[in-house]
């Protein structure tokens, strides 16, 4: 294989009906697909929730043939198993922003345990930072509070009730205890830094290589739109964002970084557009920072 292609789904390579409304230009506006080109991949309490378009689908199964392609995702993996993307089965996918790592869908028990290890030895509990966060927060502005895969905390919250500068205030209680705090749209997740999707890239980009899947100067790609992907998409040989999101507000860069022309559903395909058009420039790409 020529690359590992590890890439974030939500509002980066799928989209939600919401979702597809991100965009910030009127060209945007008119490359909006109607939903005859729409496929649903994934469903929930019956009904659809998520999309890519059809050209993104042809794209993806392509892309699948001369490339590994890992999923890399916020999601738990229950939520992550709600899917249904183009190009599966999955030899590998990440789940729980790096906490979980699948082998043909199963959890890697080995890996989880070096994750809680990683937890236990940076600093406070999962209790300990739950119990905290419950005495900063009410009903009035917090619409649902979950813990993911006993590995972090996101809340679901009302943006025009909170208070402002909260997530500010709760990142620096965090930032001494080993944790991190990031907004995500709607979604507040409160994090262990020991839980990141770059190092769970790399244990997988280590794997293949090892298996011979991959070659040792096979290049890392990576994609995402939020504050979490941040690591991961410094940490590639080359990375590109969506022209929306997290990452797009704060007005994040980094010198092997890509941003799209489109936001939107557009961008997932112009997304993989770019993925295509590296992994079609071979061996031109290493693992050691050359250039694409």
């Amino acid at each position: 294989m020529t690359a590992l292609i590890a890439t974030d789904l939500d509002r980066t390579m799928i989209y939600s009906r919401a979702a597809m409304e991100l965009a910030v230009t009127e060209s945007d506006v008119a490359e909006r697909p109607g939903d005859e080109n729409l496929l649903c991949v994934e469903v929930y309490d019956g009904k659809p929730l998520s999309y890519v378009t059809s050209a993104a689908e042809a794209m993806l199964r392509t892309l699948t043939a001369s490339a590994v392609v890992v999923p890399t995702t916020t999601r738990t993996v229950a939520q992550f198993e709600r899917i249904d993307l183009p190009g599966a089965p999955w030899r590998y996918a990440i789940t729980t922003n790096g906490g979980n790592i699948l082998v043909d869908g199963v959890p890697d028990a080995g890996w989880r345990s070096g994750v809680d290890i990683a937890i236990a030895d940076g600093g406070a509990s999962l209790v300990e930072v739950g119990a905290e966060l419950s005495r900063r927060i009410d009903d009035s502005w917090v619409r649902s509070s979950r813990v993911a895969d006993e590995l972090f905390s996101y809340l679901v919250v009302d943006l025009d009730a909170m208070p402002a500068g909260f997530v500010e205030e709760w990142n620096d209680w965090c930032v001494d205890r080993g944790w991190g705090a990031s907004r995500q749209g709607h979604k507040i997740y409160t994090m262990p830094d020991a839980v990141c999707k770059s190092r769970a890239v790399a244990e997988v980009r280590s794997r293949l290589v090892d298996d011979g899947v991959l070659e040792p100067e096979a290049p890392v790609l990576a994609a995402g739109d939020g504050a979490l992907d941040a690591n991961m998409l410094s940490a590639a040989d080359a990375a590109i964002r969506p022209r929306h999101g997290e990452l797009e507000t704060l007005g994040w860069q980094h010198p092997t970084l890509s941003v799209t022309g489109s936001s939107g559903i557009a961008a997932g395909e112009e997304i993989l557009r770019w993925f295509a058009d590296r992994v079609g420039r071979g061996a031109g790409t290493t693992a050691t920072g050359a250039l694409l």
